[in-house]
């Protein structure tokens, strides 16, 4: 694979002897790439997430922020994914194809950037006239400049960008509040699968905080609700020698 392809990991890399256009550090929108889930005002998720969102779904032309990288940012994008929209990655090189691809995520509809360089602003410019979602951990504070500047491309192409970190302005904002594993006895056994207390809230329509325990994953890898009255464990109490949160790692 070459880099800005599909599913690629490779740096964005200079044009083949005897091209006489610059280099890019993403390809150029190629007409009717962000064909995807239709032109309605919102992108889908799984089921299970439906209820932390106003609309049900990533309002087009919005802000979305994670406080940081993990399943729940792939999560969010699984179903728009899967539904056909084209999706960036950018500035998280550990975000490997498999693992997006466990969640739902189409691996051929995937562009990667692991590492965007000093002018991420303008490949995440590039990326969201291309793509409808775009996923995007900022390599440090961004200015308000850049900002207003990323937002306007993002209002023009009707996507979504997703930042896992903090975005001020950011019209949902979601955390995970806790989390707890199963799977660990008194010292031995295995994870099997993890309970989290997901929140969001936000500006506008967002305002009001939803809280919901989601499966992420659950013990077959996927993503739904958890009823808190199910649970095999107290939710209010904190398990001894409880592990670690986890992250996802390179597929």
């Amino acid at each position: 694979m070459t880099a800005g392809q599909p599913g690629s990991f490779a740096a964005p890399s200079a044009p083949a002897p005897g091209k006489t256009e610059p280099p890019r550090a993403v390809p150029a929108p190629v007409p009717g790439l962000a064909q995807g889930p239709g032109t309605g005002s919102v992108l889908p998720v799984l089921p299970a997430l439906r209820g932390l969102l106003p609309r049900g779904g990533l309002a087009r032309g919005s802000v979305v922020a994670v406080a940081e990288f993990g399943l729940l940012c792939l999560a969010l994008a699984a179903a728009a994914s899967a539904d056909g929209a084209w999706c960036g990655i950018a500035g998280i090189p550990e975000a490997g194809v498999l693992a997006a691809a466990a969640l739902g995520l189409d691996a051929g509809r995937i562009l990667l950037v692991p590492d965007p360089g000093p002018s991420w602003p303008q490949v995440v410019a590039s990326l969201l006239d291309g793509c409808e979602l775009v996923l995007l951990r900022p390599p440090a504070r961004v200015s308000a400049q850049v900002r207003h500047r990323l937002e306007a491309t993002l209002r023009r192409g009707r996507g979504v960008l997703l930042v896992a970190g903090d975005w001020p302005g950011a019209q949902l904002r979601l955390r995970v509040a806790s989390q707890r594993w199963t799977g660990l006895g008194d010292g031995h056994g295995r994870l099997r699968a993890c309970c989290a207390e997901i929140t969001a809230d936000g500006r506008g329509e967002a305002a009001m905080t939803r809280t919901r325990w989601l499966w992420l994953p659950g013990e077959d890898g996927g993503v739904a609700m958890a009823d808190p009255a199910d649970l095999p464990f107290d939710i209010d109490e904190e398990p001894p020698g409880a592990a670690p949160g986890l992250r996802v790692v390179s597929g």
